[in-house]
C-alpha cells in the first residue's frame, strides 16, 4: 500500500497560520485601542483642568473686569491669538480647528478660547505628561505581549489542526493505497462522526460498488476473450481454406480475401481492447525486444491490408536493434500503425527505420491531426472504426511511452522512443 502523496499546500499548515493571523490581528488591534484610550484619557484630564479654569476665569473678568493668575502652574492668559507663546497664533489660522500643539524643546500645549472674548486659555503641560515618558514602555510591552500571544496561537493552532485534519491524513492514506484489486472496507468506522466520518462513509460505499463493478468488468474481460476470438479464428480458419482451393471463382476468391483481411483487423482491435480493459497489464514489464523479427511478423499479419496497390516498402532496421519497451503493448501499437500506414497509403513507399533510439513508420500522406487520436474518428479513406490511432495513444500514455507525430502535412510520420530514460530491462 503506497503512502498518500504529501499535498503542496496542507491544509494543517493553513489553519495554523489562519489562526494565528487572526491572534496577531486582535493582539495588534488590543494594542492600537490601548495606546489610543490611554492618550484620549490624558487629553481629556487637560481638557478637563482647562475647562474648569476658563469657567473660573470667565467669572473674574465678569465681575472684576480683568484677567485673575492662573491657579495651575504652567496655564497662562493671553487678551489675543498674536500673544501666543512659539507662533500658536499663527499655526491656529492655518488650522483653526485645532486645540492642541507640540512646541519647540519638548513643549506642548493645550488651548482653549475664552469666549466670547479673544483671550485664550494657554496650559503648557510637558512637565505633566504621563503618557510621553511611557510610550517606549508601552509599545515594548505591547510587542512582547502581540509575541507571546502569537507564539501561543502558534501552539494552539498546530495542534488544533493536527487534531482536525488528522482523520482526513488517515483516509487519504487509506484512499491513495486503494486498487482495482484490493480496496480497502471497513475503515469509515474508525473516524469520528462528523463531515470526515459522513465522507468517509459515503467514500466506503462508493468503492464497494466499484468492487462490484471491476468485478463485473473483469468478468466480461475473461468471458469476451474467449467469446470472441474463437469465432474469429474459425471464421478466419475457413476463409483461409476457401482461398486454397484451386476451383473458386477469382472474384470469390477476392471477397474471401477482404473477409479475411477484415477478420484480422477485428482480431487486432479486440485483443488491443481487451488489453485496454485489463488493469494488471499495468504491471507488465519492459523486456529487452529484438525489434527486427517482431516487425517481420507485424507485416506479414498487416500486408492483406496493401491489396494490389502500388505500394513499396523500405524496412531499415539493424538485426541487433532493441526496444526496451512491454513487449505486448509494442506488439499492438506496430500492428495499429503499420497497419494505419499500409491502410491509408495508395501509392509510393512505406518506410519503416530506426535512427538515433527512434522507430519512424513514414508513408505518404497529409499527417496526423490531433482529433484522430480520439476514440471513433477516421479519415474519409479509413475503412476501419476510427480506433487505432486512440488504442496507440491510450496504450503509450499508460505504459509511459514517447510518441511524436510529425507535423509535416506532405506525409505522415509516426516516431516511438525505444528506450525511454530511466527503465531498467530484464
Amino acid at each position: 500500500m503506497s503512502a498518500a502523496p504529501r499535498p503542496r499546500r496542507r491544509l494543517s499548515r493553513r489553519l495554523m497560520l489562519a489562526f494565528s493571523g487572526f491572534a496577531l490581528l486582535v493582539a495588534v488591534l488590543y494594542g492600537f485601542y490601548v495606546v489610543l484610550f490611554v492618550y484620549l484619557v490624558e487629553d481629556e484630564m487637560f481638557n478637563g483642568l482647562l475647562e474648569q479654569e476658563a469657567k473660573a476665569q470667565l467669572h473674574h473678568h465678569a465681575s472684576q473686569g480683568g484677567w485673575a493668575r492662573p491657579a495651575l502652574p504652567g496655564m497662562s492668559v493671553h487678551e489675543t491669538a498674536a500673544s501666543l507663546p512659539e507662533g500658536l497664533g499663527a499655526r491656529l489660522v492655518g488650522e483653526p480647528w485645532r486645540r492642541e500643539f507640540a512646541g519647540d524643546q519638548g513643549r506642548h500645549y493645550h488651548l482653549r478660547r475664552l469666549e466670547p472674548t479673544d483671550a485664550w486659555l494657554v496650559a503648557e503641560v510637558s512637565q505633566q505628561l504621563v503618557v510621553r515618558p511611557m510610550r517606549g514602555g508601552i509599545l515594548q510591552w505591547l510587542g512582547w505581549s502581540s509575541l507571546g500571544v502569537l507564539g501561543i496561537a502558534l501552539l494552539l493552532g498546530a495542534w488544533l489542526a493536527r487534531r482536525m485534519t488528522a482523520p482526513l491524513s488517515r483516509l487519504s492514506d487509506v484512499v491513495a493505497g486503494a486498487s482495482p484489486t484490493h480496496l480497502p472496507t471497513g475503515f469509515a468506522e474508525s473516524l469520528p462522526d462528523d463531515e470526515v466520518g459522513a465522507l468517509a462513509r459515503t467514500l466506503q460505499g462508493l468503492l464497494v460498488r466499484i468492487e462490484a463493478f471491476v468485478d463485473r468488468e473483469r468478468e466480461f474481460t475473461r468471458d469476451a476473450s474467449h467469446e470472441l476470438r474463437t469465432p474469429l479464428a474459425v471464421i478466419r480458419s475457413a476463409c483461409e481454406r476457401m482461398q486454397a482451393r484451386a476451383d473458386l471463382d477469382p472474384a470469390l476468391h477476392l471477397q474471401v480475401g477482404h473477409m479475411n483481411q477484415s477478420v484480422l483487423q477485428l482480431e487486432h482491435t479486440i485483443s488491443a481492447l481487451l488489453m485496454l480493459a485489463r488493469e494488471q497489464h499495468l504491471q507488465e514489464p519492459v523486456e529487452s525486444i529484438t525489434l527486427l523479427p517482431l516487425i517481420e511478423r507485424v507485416i506479414v499479419d498487416q500486408t492483406g491490408l496493401l491489396g494490389d496497390r502500388p505500394v513499396q516498402l523500405a524496412l531499415d532496421v539493424a538485426g541487433d536493434a532493441k526496444a526496451c519497451l512491454p513487449p505486448t503493448a509494442l506488439r499492438v501499437i506496430l500492428s495499429n500503425l503499420i497497419g494505419n500506414a499500409f491502410a491509408h497509403t495508395l501509392k509510393g513507399e512505406v518506410s519503416i527505420t530506426v535512427e538515433a533510439g527512434w522507430l519512424q513508420i513514414t508513408n505518404p500522406g497529409a499527417g496526423i491531426d490531433a482529433d484522430a487520436l480520439q476514440p471513433f474518428t477516421k479519415g474519409a479513406a479509413s475503412s476501419g472504426y476510427g480506433l487505432g490511432l486512440s488504442i496507440v495513444h491510450r496504450l503509450c500514455e499508460r505504459h509511459q511511452i514517447d510518441l511524436r507525430f510529425n507535423p509535416d502535412r506532405t506525409r505522415t510520420m509516426v516516431s516511438i522512443r525505444l528506450d525511454p530514460a530511466a527503465r531498467t530491462c530484464t
